[in-house]
């Protein structure tokens, strides 16, 4: 079902972007220099549809990137939780070693004397 959807979302997405490609071939001057500083250093002159594209990705890779870094504190919070998490289940762990020695221990012991047997050894 999951694929299904995601398929239901995909195909009409990726028809769009086709005929967005394909109405906009015509090539356009993108200039790099808004001051006007350097005659023609600084433009492109590329398909509009291939403009569009590198500038979403761009901003997909930079976005992706901002939030990695400003989640960072997050992700070392996670791994000190879990590093307390496997110190504190190992110490279980030997806590219940220890529980079932003590109890091994315990039942390799003579049981206890009644009251009154007690008194007659004395």
């Amino acid at each position: 079902m999951k694929t299904f959807f995601k398929w239901l979302l995909l195909v009409p997405v990726a028809l769009i972007v086709l005929v967005f490609a394909v109405a906009n071939r015509q090539l356009v001057n993108v200039v790099l220099d808004p001051v006007g500083l350097v005659s023609d250093g600084m433009m492109i002159s590329a398909p509009l549809f291939a403009i569009v594209f590198l500038t979403l990705m761009t901003g997909v890779i930079l976005g992706g990137a901002a939030t990695w870094f400003t989640q960072g504190s997050h992700r070392r919070l996670a791994r000190e939780a879990l590093s307390d998490a496997r110190a504190l289940r190992e110490e279980a762990r030997q806590k219940n070693e220890e529980v079932a020695r003590l109890r091994t221990e315990l039942a390799a012991l003579p049981p206890p004397m009644p009251a009154n047997d007690r008194s007659r050894a004395a």
